[in-house]
């Protein structure tokens, strides 16, 4: 089902949840495909589907469910350190600042109902949970090295290293980035289900 390329909403009724994925394009950007996306997180949470972005994917997230998005006050392209807020800490089991990858340049306000777990140096909102369901993550924990090199090529990066001044390492924390993701990603998906304590579900507009 590619949303891109002009396809329906699909009927979730029998997924065991739904996954939002990074792009370079904005949760703001009056696209077909965008709109879709916001609808079908709205459908996610009125069913009290498990639901995971990841940094676009997380920008989508807060904007279906009524939150501002906005241009952060600086890109963070690169490696940098994340920290823990004591729901962070209790939540994730993770007590250290960690140091991951971030591509972004856009932010957003936390949703109605949504707990704070991380933030960085540059923007105050890296992480969030609403309820036991719904997982946003600003920063990339997926990617891997060869993916990291990928998206440095010219072609990839839709301009964003004109704006960057320290190289960056494909490798750099890689190893320990992949055993986060292990721990994070594996902590969601065992969650025991339920329903998300939301004050409303706003319809899009």
């Amino acid at each position: 089902m590619d949303l891109f390329a002009g396809a329906p909403l699909p009927d979730i009724s029998a997924a065991a949840g739904l996954i939002f994925m990074g792009g370079p394009m904005s949760a703001n950007d009056d696209l077909q495909y965008i709109r879709q996306e916001l609808v079908l997180i709205q459908k996610a949470v009125a069913l009290d589907k498990p639901i995971l972005g990841v940094c676009l994917g997380a920008q989508l997230i807060a904007k279906a469910l009524g939150a501002r998005v906005y241009p952060n006050r600086a890109k963070e392209i690169g490696w940098y350190p994340v920290y823990w807020t004591e729901a962070g800490r209790a939540e994730l089991g993770l007590s250290e600042p960690e140091t991951v990858f971030h591509w972004h340049g856009e932010t957003f306000d936390l949703p109605p109902g949504a707990e704070l777990l991380a933030y960085s140096d540059l923007c105050c909102h890296q992480a969030y949970r609403i309820g036991q369901n719904i997982l946003g993550l600003q920063f990339h924990l997926e990617v891997t090295p060869e993916m990291i090199a990928d998206w440095l090529t010219q072609d990839a990066n839709c301009g964003d290293l004109r704006e960057v001044t320290i190289p960056i390492d494909p490798h750099a924390s890689a190893a320990r980035l992949e055993a986060l993701a292990r721990q994070v990603f594996g902590h969601w998906c065992a969650r025991e289900w339920t329903a998300p304590s939301l004050n409303h579900h706003p319809s899009h507009r």
